[in-house]
């Protein structure tokens, strides 16, 4: 009974189609994540403390040069979103936000508990989950329907994977068989 009701699922989990559509799916949702963070950051949207509140509350846990760093990680969060979602760099902007997230744990949140309780403070729990969704496209790609993929940068529709091109790249030459013992 469930290997009928299993069949379309699976057939459709196996499929290219499907790995480019939780990257779209990763990309979009990630992306909008950073970007609403980048921008509480350097505009104050969402409730943000805006630059300033960036800036002071660098300075309160001990950052070297918080007017620089507020920059930079308002930068990096909100364009690295907006890199994400449009599927540009994806590389470049998940490596960024990797890094982004592990100076967070490793500087503020260490501190405080795996979990974000308003007791307790912020906890570490949301930054590991952004890192393990940033690297899983640093290492499955942006998929398909990305601008990546329309500039050559990745994996094409369709499942093929790209090959170098050129008079240095590598020729592929044929398995030979082993010729089998006639009896």
């Amino acid at each position: 009974m469930f290997e009928d009701l299993g069949r379309p699922l699976r057939a459709f989990q196996s499929s290219w189609r499907a790995v480019d559509l939780a990257a779209l799916v990763l990309r979009g949702v990630l992306g909008f994540v950073f970007v609403a963070h980048g921008g509480q950051k350097l505009f104050g949207w969402f409730g943000g403390g805006g630059i300033r509140g960036t800036t002071a509350f660098l300075r309160s846990v001990g950052i070297p040069a918080p007017d620089a760093f507020a920059y930079v990680v308002g930068i990096a969060e909100l364009f690295g979103g907006v890199l994400l979602i449009a599927g540009l760099l994806t590389a470049v902007a998940a490596a960024g936000l990797v890094i982004d997230m592990a100076v967070a744990i490793a500087t503020v949140s260490h501190a405080f508990s795996f979990f974000s309780q308003q007791k307790v403070g912020y906890g570490w729990e949301l930054n590991l989950a952004l890192i393990g969704l940033a690297a899983t496209l640093l290492i499955m790609g942006p998929g398909a329907w990305s601008v990546d993929a329309a500039l050559g940068l990745t994996r094409r529709a369709g499942g093929a994977p790209l090959r170098p091109t050129g008079p240095r790249a590598p020729t592929r030459r044929p398995r030979r068989r082993p010729a089998r013992a006639r009896t």
